[in-house]
C-alpha cells in the first residue's frame, strides 16, 4: 500500500485552512500547519493526531514577514515527503480604495499574492522532478467581479486565478495538478480580522459545506472549482468566449475600429 504523502496547509489555524487539515487528517495524510497563531495551531494538531494518529508538525510563521516566509520555502524545497500545498493564507481589507493606507495595501498583496507565488515556486521543481503532487490555490468569485468595490483584494485573487491557470499549462504536462478555488462568501474569521460587518450580509456559505465541495473538484481533478456557482456551464462559456477572444487578436496591426480619429 502507497504511503499517503504529506500535505502542508497555510493559514491553518482557524476556518478553510483547518478544515482542510481535519479532512486531509481524515484521509490518512500527516500535515505540516502554518500559520501565525502557534496556541491554536498546537491545539489543533493535537487534536488531529490523537483523533486520526497522524503526524502533524506546527509551523508558525507570519507569510507577510520575509524570514518566515523563507522558512516555509525551505520546508517546501527540502521535505521530500510534502505531495501537497494548500494556498489558503489570504486577507481582506475594508474600506474602498482610497481609504486604504499604503502599508494596508502592501500587507495584502505580500500575503495574496507574494507569499503564494513564492511558496508555489518553491515546491514546484521538487513535484515537477517527481512527477506527481498537487498545488491548491483558494482564490475568489471577487476576483471576477471588480462591481464588488473590493478593487485590491479582488486583483489579488484575479492574480490567483491566473496563476493557477498558468501553472496548470505548464506543470500538468509534467504530472502536477493545480486547482483553483473560488469561494464566494464564507463564515470564517477573515471578515472580523479586516473589520467588516457581515450582519446585514446575504446568507453565505458554511466553511465545512465549502472545503467539502471544493475536495470533490480535487478529486475530479478540476483546474478551476466554484462551490457556490450553480451551474458550471456559466463558467464554461465565459472560458469558451476568453478562447474566442484571443483568437481575434492580431498583433500585427491595430483593428480598424482604431484606424481613424473619428
Amino acid at each position: 500500500m502507497t504511503t499517503p504523502t504529506s500535505v502542508l496547509i497555510t493559514g491553518a489555524s482557524t476556518g478553510i485552512g483547518a478544515t482542510y487539515a481535519e479532512r486531509f487528517a481524515r484521509r490518512s495524510h500527516d500535515l505540516v500547519l502554518v500559520a501565525r497563531d502557534k496556541t491554536r495551531l498546537d491545539s489543533l494538531a493535537m487534536r488531529l493526531h490523537q483523533e486520526y494518529g497522524i503526524n502533524v508538525d506546527v509551523l508558525p510563521a507570519d507569510l507577510t514577514k520575509a524570514a518566515d516566509l523563507l522558512v516555509v520555502e525551505a520546508r517546501l524545497r527540502g521535505d521530500a515527503r510534502i505531495g501537497t500545498l494548500i494556498n489558503n493564507a489570504g486577507i481582506a481589507q475594508s474600506g474602498s480604495f482610497i481609504e486604504q493606507t499604503p502599508d494596508q495595501v502592501e500587507q495584502l498583496i505580500a500575503l495574496n499574492i507574494t507569499a503564494l507565488a513564492r511558496l508555489s515556486n518553491a515546491v514546484a521543481p521538487r513535484l515537477v522532478r517527481a512527477g506527481e503532487g498537487a498545488i491548491v490555490n483558494i482564490s475568489s468569485v471577487v476576483g471576477l467581479a471588480p462591481e464588488f468595490q473590493m478593487s485590491v483584494y479582488g486583483a489579488t485573487k484575479a492574480f490567483v486565478l491566473f496563476l493557477s491557470q498558468g501553472l496548470h499549462v505548464e506543470l500538468s504536462p509534467k504530472g502536477v495538478y493545480v486547482q483553483a478555488v473560488l469561494p464566494a462568501g464564507t463564515y470564517t474569521e477573515i471578515w472580523d480580522r479586516a473589520g467588516i460587518d457581515i450582519s446585514a450580509y446575504p446568507a453565505m456559505m458554511k466553511v465545512d459545506e465549502l472545503v467539502d465541495a471544493a475536495l470533490v473538484g480535487f478529486d475530479r481533478r478540476e483546474l478551476i472549482t466554484i462551490p457556490p456557482l450553480q451551474d458550471a456551464a456559466h463558467w464554461n462559456a465565459l472560458d469558451t468566449s476568453r478562447q474566442v477572444l484571443l483568437s481575434d487578436i492580431n498583433q500585427a496591426q491595430a483593428a480598424e475600429r482604431y484606424r481613424s480619429a473619428s
